[in-house]
């Protein structure tokens, strides 16, 4: 192994299971390492392990809670929990460390790790470094605690129930959704359990689609990554909104009572004009990625506020909003952030802040999201052999200084590689469809020719 490689891409660890690193002996000294490095002072330590419903979530469940227990750490197993539940947990139950056992929006046979410190917030990136190194030094000594010392582990029965109990209260008491018709796709993802209940304990009818989870159809063809199913059950019931979340919560799509998509940064403007006008927009900023369309920028600033960018995933999106003290931020892809209830990405918590604003304003989904009119966008992803950096190859290099040139300062190019896939993605923008289709596809071209085979 390379000795300064990084476990860690944007959102954790992530792969194939039984490959490199999902494999149960990195799961095991993870453990260790985490146990190791969190273990501070003469006191027992506390972990909670939150899971997705993939079927491997028992290997590195068992594998984790091994590492950590022979290093000294008491572990709460809470089971099949959305990610945003164990960020809140941890927080809640007063723990040293949180653990989501999660590839996301990725199909059954990937599965990830993830880590929330003791505020509910992801690691940085010096956290994961050391514990990279002590995980990939094969010579290692562990510093292994007595044997009387030694971690427990328990389960969790009543966890759902505290998480669900946190997200009513980011839902204003005096409202109610008693009459919302609610289609709900939880794609047999951990949101399975939680997420209808909440909604129906707030009075909605809910049509549930997607918690039937069997291990390996956790996202298959369902959720925030296929909107189209949600799309055809909100006509066939002529429901108020749809709702599409991904395997571990953290992201939702919404579907408004027309049938349209609605994407997370359509979300994010109804939002954050909603927040702005109640004064909890903080220092008038909202917080996206470079991925996020022109059209929001343009709209913050039509609306007197500013939209600052960061590089794509969520985590630097907190980072940016903790650093700047912004109280909302997201991702094109549904990833929304209301730092004054979560301090992470959360699904239903979004869908909750949209419905809230439907009801205080009584106005219907398509009339809230018709306000940011999008400007055309096309994103191509495409599996490469290596990742070398784009600017080293010439003949891209020349591809998108032509491709800039003729958009005329009227659109954008991007770049970049997938942090959790062996994927580059290629987004390009612009004011007409036709031409932003064909520079995308002669983008893709140049980069299949130089970075595949």
């Amino acid at each position: 192994m390379v000795d300064k490689e990084n476990l860690f891409g944007t959102d954790g660890i992530r792969g194939l299971v039984n490959e490199f690193p999902m494999i149960p002996e990195i799961a095991l000294r993870l453990g260790l390492a985490a146990g190791e490095y969190f273990r501070e002072g003469n006191r027992r330590h506390k972990v909670l392990i939150g899971k997705d419903t993939r079927l491997s979530g028992y290997i590195f469940e068992t594998a984790l809670t091994s590492g950590l227990c022979a290093s000294g750490m008491d572990v709460y197993l809470v089971g099949p929990l959305p990610t945003p539940a164990i960020s809140f947990l941890t927080r809640n139950m007063r723990a040293d460390l949180g653990i989501v056992i999660s590839a996301s929006h990725n199909p059954y046979y990937d599965n990830g790790i993830k880590f929330f410190d003791k505020y509910g917030f992801k690691l940085n990136n010096g956290a994961e470094f050391e514990i990279t190194q002590m995980v990939l030094d094969k010579n290692r000594k562990w510093d292994y605690p007595k044997s009387h010392k030694v971690g427990r582990a328990f389960k969790i029965e009543d966890s759902p129930g505290r998480y669900i109990v946190s997200l009513k209260h980011s839902f204003p008491p005096h409202l109610t959704l008693d009459n919302i018709k609610i289609v709900l796709d939880c794609a047999n993802g951990a949101t399975y359990r939680v997420a209808p209940l909440v909604f129906e304990e707030l009075g909605a009818e809910v049509i549930k689609i997607g918690v039937q989870p069997n291990g390996i159809n956790i996202n298959e063809k369902c959720g925030a990554l296929f909107p189209d199913r949600v799309r055809d059950e909100v006509l066939k019931y002529g429901a108020d909104i749809g709702i599409a979340l991904d395997g571990d919560g953290d992201r939702v799509i919404l579907v408004d009572e027309k049938g349209r998509i609605i994407d997370g940064d359509q979300i994010m403007a109804f939002c954050a004009e909603e927040m702005m006008k109640e004064g909890e927009l903080s220092g008038g900023r909202l917080v996206a990625t470079v991925m996020s369309n022109m059209a929001l920028e343009l709209f913050m600033k039509d609306l007197g506020g500013e939209l600052v960018r960061t590089p794509v995933g969520d985590r630097f999106v907190v980072e940016k909003m903790r650093d700047i003290q912004a109280s909302f931020g997201g991702e094109q892809s549904g990833h929304l952030i209301f730092l004054k209830h979560s301090t992470t990405g959360d699904g239903i918590l979004a869908a909750l802040q949209a419905l809230k604003i439907m009801q205080q304003t009584q106005k219907r989904l398509s009339e809230l999201a018709g306000k940011l009119d999008l400007f055309p966008q096309k994103m191509i992803n495409i599996r490469v052999d290596k990742k070398i950096p784009f600017k080293d190859i010439p003949e891209i290099e020349k591809m998108v200084e032509e491709v800039e040139e003729k958009l005329k300062g009227k659109g954008r190019v991007l770049l970049r590689y997938s942090g959790t896939e062996p994927k580059a993605r290629i987004m390009v923008e612009g004011e007409d469809m036709e031409l932003v289709e064909k520079f995308a596809q002669d983008l893709a071209d140049v980069v299949r020719t130089s970075l595949c085979n």
